[in-house]
């Protein structure tokens, strides 16, 4: 698109904002100006008289602060960046002095910012109430039951599209390349159902790989390349009985982007560790690490990190600057580390909570994983001991009736409680198996816990409230939802903020209480988790002149302590929208993503 289109669009947004920018003759100046018109639109908003239906009116006052945020000094001074002098620019047709990279993305967010500050979001299509708004008692029930009714049948038929993994068609096809795995090595249903078989034949390469599934010539070039540059790379031959045989990607589109990298991934993941100075920590832990194998972020919560390496490598994980390869050796701490450790737990009685992750400690043999537990549950103070693992995902046999016994022989109502958090990312990995491996933790008296990435695998219209509605329903309770993290490396997988928002507002807000009962979150480098359903936990800076907007997000510690607040750069929406696009999603069914600030 052209500066002379974009110079269009903006016009034809919002005239009385064009006028204000053409008429300044400078940035400074059209802030004065825009600012006062601002205010002047609020008051009016405000007034007594003023009869616009209520949410069209929640909607332009939210745009009106949202884009008051943008063209200010704070904002400007914080991301050193002026979006309003791009706007002055655009507007005057100065197209020669404008970022070289602005684009329809930038003018897309802006305009229906604009179009939302005088009321013409075009979200709210009906002219009139329902029918049960103008009536009462019976007749009102029946007539909001029939509007509910219709509402209840559209959000399921849009759940329903989403295949799952404990449909007897997909059930049935997993059979059938289940046989095809044991076939390859010669092997027995017998040693289908003995994890230690799997973990002897983690698939490596893209050879073993093609044996079984169909790669396209970019997923066997990255896989390659991963190789090449000593990446980790494996898969569980469970996990990869889950893959469908053709490689168009219609329904394991998440289950394959979960261990099959990118080939921008490869790229810059190859390139940042050949660079010393370069942490790929994102999340800091360097910085909250008081001693080895121990991260502290919060008051009461500590994580202990006893063994560095897992079953099979997620692509986005996020301590891929730590685990180097699956199984592989040594990743289990020495006794030293292990002991220091737990002294340290000892010494902080603040600690009531340990979560133990890695890596995957599941992955360890019964005997040094419930030594493990039974370090941690030794001590006084704890009171609840989380264990992080995919095991129940890539590898369900792992769940032996031994291990969960061991594990359950640690819980004491009223004492101590045990959790196991598990990490299912969509409806597809959901099996019989791991159904039966959830149903083994439940059995004992554990509870079991979901934490889910927001990903463009699972982010389309409904795709997560299925997820949530299914594990559910197999002994699994949402506990968080993250946003996908700002890692350079990881861009392929990242969402719009804003999208999570109008996932949680508008999905699954339609589910029961007890299903929707996830805490959808930003993980801030170095501080930990953020909550981004109100403005209270962020703020909208500015929008680049790619379309990324740039938050600044309120930490936790917000009205407790003084700390830094942090800025991150999210994706453009139009290009996350462009991507569903080409995945068969219509752009007009998320419409009402731009306004969520």
């Amino acid at each position: 698109m052209n500066h002379q289109t974009l110079h269009a669009h903006l016009k034809n947004a919002n005239p009385v904002i064009f006028q204000l920018l053409t008429e300044a003759p400078s940035p400074r100046v059209a802030r004065s100006f825009i600012l006062a018109y601002i205010e002047e639109l609020s008051r009016i908003l405000h007034h007594a008289g003023e009869r616009r239906r209520g949410l069209e009116w929640s909607l332009q006052i939210e745009s009106l602060y949202a884009f008051r945020e943008i063209i200010s000094m704070r904002s400007e001074t914080l991301t050193r960046y002026s979006c309003l002098r791009q706007l002055w620019l655009l507007a005057n047709k100065k197209y020669d002095q404008l970022a070289p990279d602005l684009n329809e993305a930038f003018i897309e967010d802006l305009r229906h910012i604009l179009l939302g500050m005088i009321g013409r979001s075009g979200i709210y299509k009906d002219v009139t109430l329902p029918a049960y708004a103008h009536l009462k008692n019976r007749q009102a029930a029946q007539a909001r039951s029939i509007h509910l009714e219709d509402m209840a049948r559209k959000s399921l038929q849009k759940m329903k599209r989403i295949r799952h993994g404990l449909e007897p068609e997909i059930i049935a096809r997993r059979k059938a390349n289940r046989r095809r795995l044991l076939a390859a090595w010669n092997a027995e249903e017998s040693d289908w159902q003995d994890y230690r078989w799997h973990l002897r034949h983690l698939i490596r390469d893209s050879e073993t790989l093609a044996r079984f599934i169909q790669l396209s010539a970019s997923e066997r070039h990255a896989i390659d390349q991963a190789k090449r540059h000593r990446l980790p790379f494996a898969i569980t031959p469970y996990y990869a009985s889950l893959m469908d045989r053709a490689s168009h990607r219609r329904l394991d589109h998440a289950v394959r982007s979960q261990v099959i990298p990118p080939p921008h991934y490869v790229e810059e993941m190859s390139k940042r560790r050949s660079d010393e100075n370069d942490r790929l920590d994102f999340m800091l832990e360097r910085d909250t690490s008081p001693v080895d194998l121990i991260t502290r972020r919060y008051p009461h919560i500590a994580i202990f990190k006893p063994y560095n390496t897992c079953s099979q490598i997620c692509v986005y994980c996020q301590r891929n600057w730590e685990i180097k390869d699956a199984l592989m050796p040594h990743a289990l701490a020495g006794t030293d580390k292990i002991k220091e450790a737990i002294r340290w737990l000892k010494r902080n009685p603040g600690i009531v909570e340990v979560l133990i992750t890695g890596g995957d400690p599941l992955v360890l043999p019964d005997r040094r994983f419930l030594d493990l537990l039974e370090q941690v549950a030794a001590i006084r103070h704890i009171e609840r001991i989380r264990i992080g693992s995919r095991t129940p995902v890539a590898l369900p046999q792992r769940i032996t009736d031994e291990l969960v016994k061991g594990i359950a022989a640690f819980y004491e109502p009223g004492r101590r409680e045990i959790a196991v958090i598990t990490h299912f990312e969509h409806s597809y990995e959901i099996t019989p198996e791991s159904q039966e491996a959830v149903q083994k933790f439940r059995r004992a008296g554990l509870s079991v816990y979901n934490q889910a990435v927001f990903t463009i695998e699972n982010s389309r219209r409904f795709e997560l409230a299925a997820l949530r509605r299914l594990l559910r329903l197999i002994g699994v309770d949402s506990y968080y939802t993250f946003n996908t993290k700002g890692k350079q490396e990881t861009r392929d997988y990242r969402v719009p903020m804003a999208r999570l928002q109008q996932e949680v507002k508008e999905e699954a807000r339609m589910l029961p209480g007890l299903v929707r009962t996830d805490e959808p979150v930003y993980n801030v480098p170095g501080l930990g988790k953020n909550y981004v359903r109100a403005s209270q936990h962020h703020t909208l800076l500015t929008v680049l002149p790619n379309g990324s907007r740039v938050y600044e997000f309120h930490p936790w510690e917000k009205n407790l302590s003084l700390v830094q607040t942090y800025i991150d750069v999210d994706v453009p929406i139009l290009n996350y929208l462009q991507e569903l696009e080409k995945r068969g999603e219509k752009r007009a069914d998320y419409q009402s993503i731009w306004y969520y600030y």
